[in-house]
């Protein structure tokens, strides 16, 4: 694996990053929204050997290759699972050519100054040690209203995390969510980019991060951020909206790529056939990948 070749590719491919990283409080959803109940399994254990199933399908996709697709974002779990008898982060590059990112954060803390902070991630060193072939990892805390206290406390926490990830020889994504329902979402987005424009100035040299952002309200309003030397990439989060208003939003901010989830599993089933959930699949993947080029 060459980390300067995947670093290209974050930095110069076209094409999104998948966010396959369905955590265990998102799951449950995931799998309803892929047609498996709760009454379809009866354990934690049995639950993530579903939404592996459902990973496996997706990543072994024809559609699902770097032409598109160049990045991915897993769950740790899924780093000690297999595909065709490769662990997960090594068959997404070695034959897919997709670079592997690891979701890191464990989860977030209860709501205060109008944001939730992410809670502790304990034994993230050893972890980070672990992710054997993954390149970088991705972080998440949600902003839900106009608080200048409460998101520079988040972009705070969020780099704070990203020099530990740096000092490991990976690149971090750093994923400052604002709640697009949230009636001060504008004004919460110029306090955000404020707050992160500072904090990239105080990044030294090779202290490089990527950045995942809500579908701002003002088009291009993040053009600064992406333009910023420590930043390889500017990722989109789909937040909620449905694949087509994701892609109409982003389509309009020309230095954001996709880094979906939900709109990228959007009417997938376990009933389908192959054939139906590669069309599908193949459909979403196609109307990302012209948006975010």
């Amino acid at each position: 694996m060459s980390k300067a070749e995947q670093r290209e590719q974050m930095i110069n491919g076209a094409g999104f990053i998948a966010a396959l990283d369905q955590s265990g409080g998102s799951t449950p959803k995931a799998l309803a929204l892929y047609g498996v109940q709760p009454s379809d399994y009866g354990s934690d254990e049995e639950m993530f050997a579903e939404i592996q199933k459902m990973r496996a399908r997706i990543i072994l996709a024809d559609d699902f290759t770097r032409d598109k697709v160049i990045g991915a974002i897993l769950f740790e779990r899924t780093l000690g699972e297999e595909i065709d008898g490769r662990k997960v982060a090594d068959y997404l590059w070695s034959v897919k050519g997709i670079v592997p990112f690891l979701k890191i954060d464990k989860g977030l803390e209860d709501t205060a100054n109008g944001v939730q902070l992410m809670k502790p991630i304990p034994g993230l060193a050893e972890t980070l040690a672990k992710a054997e072939g993954v390149f970088g990892t991705k972080e998440r805390s949600v902003i839900h209203e106009a608080n200048a206290e409460g998101i520079a406390a988040v972009v705070k926490q969020q780099f704070d995390v990203a020099r530990e990830v740096i000092a490991a020889g990976m690149v971090p994504i750093i994923e400052p969510e604002v709640n697009i329902k949230s009636d001060t979402k504008a004004e919460a987005e110029e306090i955000l980019q404020a707050e992160i424009l500072k904090n990239l100035d105080e990044l030294g040299e090779g202290q490089d991060v990527m950045l995942k952002l809500t579908l701002p309200n003002k088009a291009n309003l993040y053009d600064e951020a992406a333009d910023h030397p420590r930043v390889l990439r500017v990722v989109a989060l789909s937040g909620g909206y449905s694949t087509d208003e994701a892609c109409d939003l982003l389509a309009q901010n020309g230095k954001m790529i996709a880094s979906f989830s939900r709109a990228l599993t959007e009417g997938l089933s376990k009933q389908q056939s192959d054939a139906e959930f590669n069309a599908a699949l193949g459909s979403n993947i196609d109307k990302i990948y012209r948006a975010s080029v």
